[in-house]
């Protein structure tokens, strides 16, 4: 019977890559490409854990984050543009979650009373219990322990909000 490899001997793709950047004598760019590397591969991973924990609710991510904005706010409602631009994305990726929410019953469409080109999306009551049962479930299993065991996440924190910044700021 063969032995199992540990995590200790299993070989790391991203320390591969790194070795064959130098190998190839891109020294310049070989920190540049490890970052961007390792941030795409937690972006992955996290991805991975937050599906797993929304799955029993029957909500992807971009749904539940249209659920929660709108909880977030004082009446439960808000334009469709606006749930775009909170949640920087394409007003198409903001129709196909609402389409899916409202033939769930967690959403209504409705005209907005003083502007007839503008779509108000409401938040149900189902569609307020489901995001606060979903988001119980995301802190248990996701957010309050993100797997970063022995990383000081208030430390992490201003280094990911500065690369986030200058990113945006250059997109």
């Amino acid at each position: 019977m063969a032995a199992e490899k540990t995590s200790a001997s299993r070989l790391d793709p991203i320390e591969e890559s790194r070795k064959q950047w130098l190998a190839h004598g891109w020294n310049d760019s070989t920190d540049g490409m490890t970052t961007v590397i390792s941030v795409m591969r937690v972006h992955q991973l996290f991805l991975a854990k937050v599906d797993a924990a929304l799955k029993p609710f029957a909500l992807t991510f971009s749904r539940y984050e249209v659920l929660t904005l709108l909880s977030f706010t004082k009446s439960g409602t808000l334009p469709m543009s606006k749930i775009s631009a909170r949640l920087q994305v394409h007003a198409t990726s903001t129709t196909n979650s609402v389409d899916r929410l409202e033939k769930a019953g967690l959403v209504k469409r409705r005209s907005h009373p003083d502007d007839r080109r503008t779509t108000l999306v409401e938040l149900t009551e189902t569609g307020r219990e489901l995001s606060s049962r979903a988001t119980a479930a995301l802190n248990e299993e996701v957010f309050t322990s993100p797997a970063l065991a022995g990383t000081d996440l208030g430390g992490l924190l201003p280094h990911l909000e500065s690369l986030r910044s200058e990113l945006e700021d250059h997109a």
